[in-house]
């Protein structure tokens, strides 16, 4: 239910001279919107408790009748607003009066403008998230607010609050990947961008959730130890399937590639680099930023073994490729059988290359930067974190030297 309310106020900061402009203020549900009509009036001359001019004479007379008159315009647009059935803010009455016509736009055709909008621009993988971010929306309406959609006019800071805590006490859609506190974050990341989608295309006067601060917490980079990679990578599966996604996983541990720029590679995209030795040029998709990775013995192994490979073939690609679902479900059926504990990811792979490949070989983080196709190498030293053995070992080689006992040398003694 809409609460409404109208008062004419002074605007002393506006003063022209001695005389003060008077404004209509507007209230629609808490909501303030002012109107400026054009008129001036010394402060003496103003009633403030009523909201009028005071005195009797002609000029005061003229001046309330027209007040009046403006505010019954104002209460007419409300209630032409109200037959309407919809929801709407002080701002639609203040533009139903100016005659500026509005459009009311709603949640959920904001999410279907973004998703149309973005179908040509965001790969699928990001994009069906925001789809997924749209299903738990439609869920926070039905369940906490018994309704289907919601006029952008009407979202206010609390929205967001009630839907953070709606996802801390609901199920996911997918019920192997719990929710976490970094997931209901990416959520309304998602969610802060397509209201921003809507600042940008005038659909709202101001975002309602600008104050609303994202709050991620930093989790340890998860990357297959040496053992474990070797476990896999030594591992023979009688399954041909199997056995093509386990190369995939280590093509990727030792190329640090991720699973679309290993499924967009040709055989062009194999040169010979300045060493004399077999290089992958690429592009990696998410940057769309050059990649030039040199092809280890273990990596080369595994383009040798596919070469002619009829899956491959079939796709122009220089491996067997599979989608990254099937992939990952894969996965988790290998790490069963090699005894790996870790949740097994064909992403982890990249992480796998960047700490147990290169950074814990010695490998300077600059060109790890360089090799992983990082825009920033902020975005690498998160690996740096999870290499503590690393420099472990390296300190063992400094405790020796600082433990290592002097040699006792014999005094010569005069005669």
């Amino acid at each position: 239910m809409n609460t409404f309310g109208t008062i004419f106020v002074l605007k002393k900061q506006k003063a022209k001279g001695e005389k003060y402009p008077i404004y209509l203020r507007i209230t629609v549900n808490g909501r303030r919107s002012e109107i400026s009509i054009k008129r001036f009036i010394n402060e003496e001359n103003w009633n403030l408790s009523r909201g009028m001019a005071k005195g009797k004479s002609d000029e005061v007379r003229i001046l309330n009748t027209f007040l009046e008159q403006i505010r019954r315009n104002i209460v007419d647009c409300y209630q032409e607003l109200k037959t309407l059935k919809q929801a709407f803010s002080c701002e639609d009455v203040k533009n139903a009066f100016l005659g500026i016509k509005t459009e009311s736009h709603t949640l959920m055709e904001l999410f279907d403008y973004h998703n149309n909008e973005m179908s040509n621009l965001l790969e699928w993988g990001t994009l069906k998230n925001y789809f997924t971010t749209k299903k738990y929306f439609q869920s926070y309406l039905k369940v906490k607010h018994k309704k289907t959609d919601i006029h952008l006019s009407l979202l206010r800071y609390g929205f967001l609050i009630g839907f953070v805590n709606f996802m801390n006490e609901t199920k996911p859609i997918n019920p192997h990947q719990p929710f976490s506190h970094n997931t209901i974050m990416k959520h309304i990341e998602r969610f802060k961008k397509i209201m921003n989608l809507a600042f940008q295309n005038e659909w709202i006067h101001k975002d309602p959730f600008k104050r609303f601060k994202l709050s991620f917490i930093k989790k340890e980079i998860e990357h297959l130890s040496e053992k474990e990679l070797k476990k896999i990578e030594n591992k023979k599966f009688k399954i041909e399937r199997l056995e093509c996604i386990k190369d995939l996983f280590v093509f990727s541990c030792y190329t640090g590639l991720s699973y679309i720029d290993v499924h967009n590679l040709k055989d062009e995209n194999i040169v010979i680099g300045i060493d004399g030795r077999k290089w992958i040029s690429t592009y990696r998709k998410k940057t769309d930023k050059p990649v030039l990775v040199p092809i280890l013995p273990q990596a080369m192994n595994i383009i040798d073994k596919y070469k002619g490979h009829q899956a491959a073939l079939i796709n122009d690609k220089l491996l067997p490729s599979y989608t990254n679902q099937r992939l990952n479900s894969y996965l988790k059926e290998i790490a069963d059988v090699c005894r790996i504990k870790k949740n097994l990811t064909f992403h982890m792979a990249r992480h796998t290359f960047a700490t147990t490949v290169t950074l814990s070989n010695g490998i300077p983080i600059e060109t790890v930067s360089k090799l992983l196709g990082h825009s920033n190498i902020k975005t690498t030293q998160i690996y740096a974190r999870v290499i503590e053995s690393k420099i472990s070992s390296d300190m063992d080689v400094l405790y020796e030297k600082f433990n290592e006992k002097p040699v006792k040398k014999n005094k010569l003694r005069s005669s």
